[in-house]
C-alpha cells in the first residue's frame, strides 16, 4: 500500500519562501520555515491525501503497516523534514534518550542532513574546534565568545552530516535541506542572534559533547543499483537507514526483504512516477514530482522511474 502524504508547515522565524514556491507546500504562512513530510508527533501530523486522516490513525489500526523493525520502538520512530533557512538558525543542541525522556518526557534527538541546494560560501556549525569544560563553555555563552570555539564548516549541494544527539549545531542561511531525525521536538538553544526567543542554556550545558567531531560529510553513491545493499546506505544509525536515488528513463524496482519496515520516500528534484505493489495483490501507479512525499507499507515492492532523484528511508 502506497500513501501520498499532506506535509504539516511551520512558520518559524529565519524560514524562507523556497518550500512553497518550489516545493508546491501549502499553509496559511507567508514564509514556510520546515514541512513536516513524515510525521506521527502530536506538533505536527501528517495527512494521507485523498481519505484525509493523520498517518499516526491509520497506523494505530494497522501496526503491520509499519513493518518487524518497528516493534523495537515504543512509538514511531521518525520524522523527516525539509527545511528552508532564510536565515541562520539558532545554535542548538538535542538532548539523548535518556535525558530528554527523564527531564522532558519525549525522546531524544539524533538527526541527519541532506544538503538539497546552498547558496555559495554557506556553512553550518558543527561542535566545538578543541575540548572545552562545562565552565569554558558557559562563560563563553556569557562573554559572547561562543563563535570562537565552534567549528565552522562550508557545505555543498550533496553533502551529507550525522548529528548525534548532543552535538552542539546550527544550519547557517541559505541551505535547504532535508533532515531525517528521531521523532522528537526537543531543542535547547544557546544562542540566537539577538532575536529575544528562550534560550536553554543550564540544560544545553547538562547534555553537550565537550569534544570536537571531524567535520567530513558523507558523500552518497550515485546511480544505486541495488538500493538495499549496505554499501548504499548514505546513514546507517539504529534509528533509520537513509538512501539517495537518481532515476531515469529505466524503472529502478526496490524491496525491502520480509516485511521488515515501511518505506518513505521523498521527492527532491525532478518528476516522473512511483509503483507500489503489496502482496502482489494491488499495483498503484502515481505521478510524482519535486516535493511529494509517500508512505509505503512493510512487504510491499515498489520502484521509480524518470528523471528524478529521491531521498528513501527505511528503519
Amino acid at each position: 500500500m502506497i500513501f501520498k502524504l499532506k506535509s504539516s508547515v511551520k512558520d518559524y522565524i529565519w524560514g524562507g519562501t523556497k518550500l512553497r514556491d518550489e516545493y508546491g507546500k501549502t499553509g496559511e504562512y507567508e514564509r514556510i520555515a520546515e514541512s513536516w513530510e513524515l510525521s506521527c508527533h502530536h506538533d505536527g501530523l501528517s495527512i494521507i491525501e485523498g481519505i484525509n486522516v493523520p498517518l499516526v490513525e491509520y497506523l494505530a489500526k494497522h501496526p503491520e503497516a509499519m513493518g518487524e523493525n518497528c516493534k523495537k520502538f515504543d512509538d514511531f520512530p521518525i520524522l523527516i523534514k525539509l527545511i528552508d533557512a532564510k536565515d541562520n538558525l539558532s545554535v542548538q543542541v538535542h538532548p539523548n534518550e535518556k535525558y530528554a525522556i527523564e527531564h522532558e518526557g519525549e525522546h531524544g534527538k539524533t538527526e541527519m542532513w541532506y544538503i538539497i541546494d546552498c547558496e555559495p560560501d554557506s556553512s553550518i556549525i558543527y561542535g566545538f574546534k578543541d575540548k572545552i569544560t562545562k565552565k569554558e563553555f558557559r562563560q563563553a555563552i556569557k562573554n559572547d565568545t561562543l563563535f570562537d570555539k565552534l567549528n565552522i564548516v562550508p557545505v555543498h549541494k550533496g553533502d551529507v552530516f550525522t548529528i548525534k544527539a548532543g552535538m552542539l549545531h546550527a544550519i547557517g542561511k541559505g541551505i535547504l535541506l532535508a533532515e531525517i531525525q528521531q521523532s522528537s521536538n526537543v531543542t535547547y538553544r544557546v544562542y540566537d542572534y539577538g532575536r529575544n526567543r528562550e534560550l536553554h542554556i543550564d540544560k544545553a550545558i547538562d547534555v553537550a559533547r565537550l569534544t570536537p567531531t571531524p567535520p567530513t560529510p558523507i558523500k552518497p553513491v550515485e546511480n544505486i543499483k541495488n538500493s538495499y545493499a549496505d554499501d548504499y546506505k548514505i546513514i546507517n544509525s539504529k534509528y533509520f537507514k537513509v538512501f539517495l536515488e537518481h532515476g531515469n528513463t529505466k524503472y529502478i524496482s526496490f524491496h525491502i526483504p520480509k516485511k521488515s519496515s515501511f518505506t518513505h520516500v521523498l521527492v527532491i528534484e525532478g518528476n516522473g512516477i512511483i509503483q507500489a505493489d503489496y502482496c502482489t495483490s494491488e499495483t498503484k501507479i502515481i505521478k510524482i514530482k519535486k516535493g511529494d512525499s509517500f508512505f509505503i507499507s512493510a512487504g510491499s515492492d515498489w520502484g521509480i522511474l524518470g528523471n528524478c532523484s529521491i531521498i528513501y528511508t527505511v528503519i
